[in-house]
């Protein structure tokens, strides 16, 4: 059965160059989150929650139904 499949040099190559570029961006973004400051660290625990957002309605609102 696979000997009908064509594996060409450059199926191989665009297959090589995907996994580095998508390695690189691991690599590149593992490095940066290692490298950052405990400033910059301490800011982006408390990003989430640095603004205030109204708190939900929980309460039962009766519903109008004709």
């Amino acid at each position: 059965m696979f000997r009908r499949l064509v594996f060409e040099n450059s199926a191989a190559l665009f297959t090589v160059m995907a996994f580095i570029t998508a390695a690189s961006i691991y690599v590149a973004m593992t490095w940066r989150a290692l490298r950052m400051k405990r400033t910059q660290v301490e800011h982006f625990e408390n990003l989430p929650f640095a603004t205030t957002t109204p708190s939900a309605r929980h309460d039962a609102q009766p519903a109008n139904h004709a």
